[in-house]
C-alpha cells in the first residue's frame, strides 16, 4: 500500500512551507513514527514523522516551497524492512553519459556518445523547468545540491554566466530580477572564494520576521518614549523570597513576572495601549494576551501568555519558562505564537542599555526592557547608588497620544518601584 505524506495545516494563516531538510534519503526504509523531514512555515518549524513503516520515496527536494496539503513523499508499506540499494562511491556505470531531452515538459536523461562519469545529476522541479525552457544540458551545470542535485539557483548561475560570455538571453519568465540585484549576486559569486564570503539562504522564519518588521515601519506611525526605573524594591523582594518561591513552586522568581503584572495593571488604566487599528475602527481588548519576545537559533519568535491579567506570579514564571524551552527546541506551535495584544521584549539579557523596539503588528505598543546598571541617582536630595533600568515604550501614534503613552510608562515605573501596588492592583 502507498501512503502519501502531505504538508499538514499549521494554522489558519499558514498556506505554504519550505522543505528545510530531509533526515532520510530517497529509497531509505523508515519505521513508524520515525522523523523523516523538517518543514519551515511562517510561524514555526515542524517535524514530520512516518505514519507507517516502509520504503520512502521523496517527491520534493530540500529548499523547495510547497503549499499546505501538497504530497511531498510516499511510503510503500509493502517494502517491509528493505531499502533501495545504494551505489558504492567508486562504482562507475558502463552506460554512456546522459544528455537532456525535453519531452512533454519532463527532463529525460538520454544516452549520448560520451563516457559516463558515474555522477548522476537530478534536477529539482524548479531547475527542471528552467532547463527545459532554455534548452541547456544538465551536464554543463555545476551542481551544489545534496547528493549532486541541481538546484534552481545552479541553473540561474549558469544562465547568468552564459549571458555574460556568450550574450545568449535566458528564458526566466517566472523570475523577475532588477539589474542591481543581479550585479550584487555576481559580486558575491566572484568574491566568495578569494575573500571568504559565505552566502546562506534565509530561513522562512527569518524572511517572515523581516517582512513583518518592514511592514510595521511602513504602516504605523511609530514613536518611542523612555523612562527609568529603580529596581531596588523588586530586587529586595527577590532576595528575601526567592528560595521559598523556588521551594514551593519549583520555578525561579524572575523579573519578567513583575513586569508582566505591572503591564497588566497599566493596560487596565490605559486600554488604548491594548487596542489595535482595524481599518477605520479601533479594536479594544478586555483581556491581556502578552507576547514575550524570545531569541532562538532560528530567529526571533514571540509566544503569547494568554489571559496574563488573571495569572499569579508562579503561573507567569512557569509559562515563560515553558515557552522559552519550546522556543529554543523549535517546539512552539502556531497557536502559541498567534494573537497577542501587547509585547514585552528584554534586550537587557544580552547587555542592551537602550533601544527603540519595533511594533509586533497588528499590536499598537511594545515595552522594551534593558540591562540593570548601578548608577548614582538623587533620592530625597541625596546621591545614592541604585540598580537602574531604562524602559522604552514604542507605540502607534495614530491611535495613542503621547500623554497616554507617557502616563502608561509612568504607571509601570510606579508598580515596579513599589511592588505593593501590584499586590493591591492599584
Amino acid at each position: 500500500m502507498i501512503i502519501d505524506i502531505v504538508v499538514p495545516k499549521a494554522g489558519e494563516s499558514v498556506t505554504e512551507a519550505d522543505i528545510a531538510s530531509w533526515m532520510k534519503e530517497d529509497g531509505d526504509f523508515v519505521n513508524m513514527d520515525e522523523i523523516m523531514l523538517e518543514l519551515e512555515t511562517d510561524k514555526a518549524s515542524l517535524e514530520i514523522a512516518a505514519e507507517a513503516a516502509g520504503q520512502l520515496k521523496i517527491l520534493v527536494l530540500e529548499g523547495e516551497t510547497v503549499p499546505v496539503g501538497a504530497v511531498i513523499a510516499q511510503i510503500d508499506t509493502s517494502a517491509a524492512g528493505t531499502s533501495a540499494p545504494k551505489k558504492a562511491a567508486a562504482q562507475v556505470d558502463p552506460a554512456p553519459a546522459p544528455k537532456v531531452v525535453a519531452v512533454a515538459e519532463k527532463v529525460v536523461l538520454a544516452p549520448s556518445t560520451s563516457t559516463s562519469t558515474g555522477n548522476e545529476r537530478i534536477p529539482s522541479p524548479a531547475a527542471k523547468k528552467l532547463i527545459i525552457e532554455n534548452g541547456i544540458s544538465i551536464q554543463d551545470i555545476n551542481a551544489s545540491g545534496k547528493g549532486g542535485r541541481v538546484t534552481k539557483q545552479d541553473v540561474l548561475n549558469f544562465l547568468k554566466q552564459r549571458e555574460i560570455h556568450q550574450k545568449i538571453p535566458s528564458t526566466v519568465e517566472h523570475i523577475e530580477k532588477e539589474p542591481e540585484v543581479a550585479q550584487v549576486e555576481t559580486l558575491i559569486e566572484t568574491t566568495t572564494e578569494s575573500r571568504g564570503v559565505r552566502v546562506e539562504r534565509m530561513s522562512r522564519l527569518r524572511r517572515t520576521v523581516a517582512e513583518r518588521l518592514v511592514e510595521a515601519q511602513k504602516t504605523a506611525a511609530i514613536l518611542t518614549t523612555f523612562n527609568e526605573v529603580d529596581l531596588s524594591q523588586v530586587m529586595n523582594l527577590r532576595t528575601q523570597y526567592k528560595e521559598m518561591f523556588k521551594k514551593k513552586f519549583d520555578v525561579n522568581l524572575g523579573f519578567m513576572s513583575f513586569f508582566t503584572k505591572a503591564v497588566c495593571i497599566a493596560l487596565k488604566d490605559f486600554p488604548i495601549i491594548n487596542a489595535q487599528v482595524d481599518g477605520n475602527n479601533i479594536l479594544y481588548h478586555d483581556y491581556a494576551d502578552i507576547g514575550v519576545a524570545v531569541s532562538t537559533p532560528k530567529g526571533l519568535v514571540v509566544p503569547v501568555i494568554r489571559d496574563a491579567q488573571d495569572m499569579s506570579f508562579c503561573q507567569i514564571e512557569k509559562k515563560i519558562l515553558d515557552l522559552a524551552i519550546k522556543g529554543r527546541n523549535a517546539d512552539l506551535t502556531p497557536d502559541e505564537m498567534s494573537g497577542g495584544t501587547f509585547t514585552i521584549t528584554n534586550g537587557g539579557t544580552f547587555g542592551s542599555m537602550l533601544s527603540t523596539p519595533i511594533l509586533n503588528r497588528p499590536q499598537s505598543a511594545i515595552l522594551g526592557m534593558h540591562n540593570i546598571v548601578k548608577r548614582a541617582v538623587v533620592v530625597n536630595d541625596e546621591i545614592v547608588i541604585r540598580p537602574m533600568m531604562y524602559l522604552a515604550l514604542s507605540y502607534d501614534h495614530r491611535i495613542i497620544d503621547g500623554s497616554g503613552a507617557v502616563r502608561f510608562l509612568v504607571k509601570i515605573k510606579e508598580c515596579i518601584e513599589d511592588p505593593t501596588r501590584i499586590l493591591l492592583d492599584i
